[in-house]
Protein backbone atom coordinates (compact mmCIF):
# COMPACT_ATOMS: atom_id res chain seq x y z
CA UNK A 1 0.00 0.00 0.00
CA UNK A 2 1.03 3.35 -0.80
CA UNK A 3 0.45 6.65 0.99
CA UNK A 4 1.05 10.08 0.82
CA UNK A 5 2.95 11.99 3.27
CA UNK A 6 3.43 15.64 3.74
CA UNK A 7 6.81 16.83 4.70
CA UNK A 8 6.99 20.69 4.64
CA UNK A 9 6.18 23.65 2.46
CA UNK A 10 7.74 23.33 -1.43
CA UNK A 11 9.16 27.06 -0.90
CA UNK A 12 11.32 25.96 1.83
CA UNK A 13 13.60 23.79 -0.45
CA UNK A 14 15.10 26.31 -2.94
CA UNK A 15 17.29 24.68 -5.50
CA UNK A 16 20.24 23.83 -4.95
CA UNK A 17 19.95 22.95 -1.30
CA UNK A 18 18.76 19.88 0.66
CA UNK A 19 17.15 19.32 3.83
CA UNK A 20 16.57 16.75 6.87
CA UNK A 21 12.97 15.68 7.52
CA UNK A 22 11.80 13.32 10.08
CA UNK A 23 8.65 11.48 8.94
CA UNK A 24 6.78 9.27 11.10
CA UNK A 25 9.79 7.54 12.14
CA UNK A 26 11.57 8.04 8.85
CA UNK A 27 14.54 10.20 8.31
CA UNK A 28 14.51 11.75 4.32
CA UNK A 29 16.78 13.86 3.01
CA UNK A 30 15.55 15.79 0.41
CA UNK A 31 17.61 17.41 -2.25
CA UNK A 32 16.14 20.14 -5.02
CA UNK A 33 18.98 19.97 -7.88
CA UNK A 34 18.15 22.57 -10.63
CA UNK A 35 14.52 22.86 -9.38
CA UNK A 36 14.16 18.73 -9.36
CA UNK A 37 13.30 17.44 -5.77
CA UNK A 38 14.55 14.10 -4.96
CA UNK A 39 13.89 12.17 -1.45
CA UNK A 40 15.58 9.39 -0.24
CA UNK A 41 16.12 7.51 2.73
CA UNK A 42 18.82 8.97 5.02
CA UNK A 43 20.20 5.74 5.63
CA UNK A 44 23.37 4.21 2.98
CA UNK A 45 22.61 1.04 1.44
CA UNK A 46 25.68 0.09 1.98
CA UNK A 47 26.27 -0.19 5.91
CA UNK A 48 23.74 2.16 6.96
CA UNK A 49 25.76 5.32 7.94
CA UNK A 50 23.35 8.74 7.30
CA UNK A 51 23.85 10.50 3.97
CA UNK A 52 22.40 14.06 4.55
CA UNK A 53 26.14 15.10 4.73
CA UNK A 54 27.31 13.85 1.91
CA UNK A 55 29.45 15.90 -0.78
CA UNK A 56 26.75 16.34 -3.36
CA UNK A 57 28.50 16.81 -7.05
CA UNK A 58 25.35 17.72 -9.58
CA UNK A 59 23.06 14.94 -8.95
CA UNK A 60 25.81 12.31 -7.24
CA UNK A 61 26.00 11.81 -4.24
CA UNK A 62 28.81 10.70 -1.98
CA UNK A 63 28.57 8.62 1.01
CA UNK A 64 30.50 10.33 4.08
CA UNK A 65 31.91 7.36 5.24
CA UNK A 66 32.99 4.74 2.96
CA UNK A 67 32.50 7.47 -0.63
CA UNK A 68 30.47 5.19 -2.28
CA UNK A 69 28.94 7.51 -5.04
CA UNK A 70 24.75 7.58 -5.62
CA UNK A 71 23.48 9.05 -8.58
CA UNK A 72 20.21 10.39 -7.21
CA UNK A 73 18.35 10.15 -10.61
CA UNK A 74 18.73 6.53 -11.02
CA UNK A 75 19.04 5.94 -6.95
CA UNK A 76 21.76 3.59 -7.66
CA UNK A 77 25.38 3.25 -7.45
CA UNK A 78 27.74 4.96 -9.95
CA UNK A 79 29.37 2.27 -12.51
CA UNK A 80 27.38 -0.60 -10.59
CA UNK A 81 24.48 -2.43 -10.43
CA UNK A 82 22.41 -3.72 -7.24
CA UNK A 83 23.29 -1.44 -4.56
CA UNK A 84 20.62 1.68 -4.40
CA UNK A 85 19.31 3.82 -2.42
CA UNK A 86 15.61 4.37 -1.08
CA UNK A 87 13.93 6.77 -3.21
CA UNK A 88 10.46 8.35 -2.44
CA UNK A 89 8.50 10.14 -5.04
CA UNK A 90 7.70 13.67 -4.37
CA UNK A 91 5.03 16.03 -5.87
CA UNK A 92 3.83 19.19 -5.01
CA UNK A 93 0.45 19.64 -4.06
CA UNK A 94 -1.13 23.35 -2.69
CA UNK A 95 2.43 24.49 -2.03
CA UNK A 96 3.53 21.44 0.21
CA UNK A 97 5.83 18.99 -0.50
CA UNK A 98 4.49 15.43 -0.84
CA UNK A 99 6.22 12.12 -0.63
CA UNK A 100 5.05 8.80 -1.80
CA UNK A 101 5.73 6.05 0.52
CA UNK A 102 5.64 2.27 0.67
CA UNK A 103 4.28 0.72 3.96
Amino acid sequence: MTRNISIGPADALEAGTRRLAFVEGRSIVLFNIEGVIHAIDNTCPHNGAALASGQLDGHILRCPVHGLRFDLVSGCLVGAKGLCLTKFPVETIDGTLVARVDE
